[in-house]
């Protein structure tokens, strides 16, 4: 959302200096109240997949012997 700037040219002329203030207390507390929320923090990941990149391990990897017969 783009900032809007308070200047003399948006409050109009004949407003008194109270006025005045009360027109910029409202554009301030409309960017408050209408600004988009900030993004959560990054989470760490899970414990379990932090493990299997620390240790090289992928689900495309073959493990165990390819034969059953391969055993004994």
């Amino acid at each position: 959302m783009p900032s809007i700037e308070i200047s003399a040219g948006s409050i109009p002329a004949s407003a008194t200096p109270e006025e005045a203030a009360s027109i910029g207390a409202a554009i301030q507390r409309f960017q408050v109240d209408t600004a988009v929320a900030a993004p959560p923090e990054d989470t760490a990941p899970n414990p379990w997949a932090r493990a299997a990149l620390v240790e090289g391990v992928s689900a495309k990897d073959d493990f165990g012997p390819r034969d059953p017969r391969e055993l004994f």
